[in-house]
């Protein structure tokens, strides 16, 4: 099974109300998961470096009739470059986009900044075990060296499918 994301956000203690931003949105899959997770009562932002991908996520937005969604053009390897208020997010997903970055301390930092405290990360990224991956990978080991020196404690494992692994961390 490819990473599914209904159920990994069904893995992540997401309510109705809460305040999500989906790190690196892409296509918008867990923009949509988590819109629908939190209800019109929450909030979900969506960041992304490509304006593209952000109307395409907003037209199937649109579709979906999910008007609990903010888009932000913004840099997630860069503090302050989503431009979210300091301690403003319950929950952050970051769904393939580790193994991309170039400034992962960065990146992690900069989730760390808009968690409120006790705010929770869910990390999600090719398995080493996966022929499909990429040929430059973050292992899960190496993925919770980079959040714990940022000051993130390590909480669970989600099961992301055959190809992916969720790692879950604390602010």
């Amino acid at each position: 099974m490819f990473s599914n994301p209904e159920h990994n956000v069904d893995q992540f203690d997401i309510y109705p109300g809460m305040s999500i931003a989906d790190f690196g949105a892409g296509s918008g899959y867990y923009t949509i998961a988590g819109a629908k997770a939190v209800g019109g009562s929450g909030r979900v932002y969506a960041i992304e470096v490509q304006k593209d991908l952000l109307e395409k996520i907003k037209s199937q937005a649109t579709h979906q009739h999910l008007q609990n969604i903010e888009y932000i053009w913004g840099d997630i390897e860069k503090l302050g470059g989503t431009r979210i208020k300091d301690a403003s997010i319950d929950r952050v997903i970051a769904s393939n986009v580790l193994f991309q970055l170039h400034d992962k301390k960065s990146f992690c930092n900069e989730i760390k900044r808009v968690l409120k405290p006790g705010g929770k990360a869910l990390c999600i990224d090719w398995s080493d075990t996966s022929p499909l991956g990429p040929q430059s990978l973050i292992t899960t080991e190496t993925a919770k060296e980079l959040f714990h020196s940022a000051g993130f404690a390590f909480s669970s494992s989600i099961n992301a499918g055959d190809h992916h692994y969720g790692l879950i961390f604390i602010k």
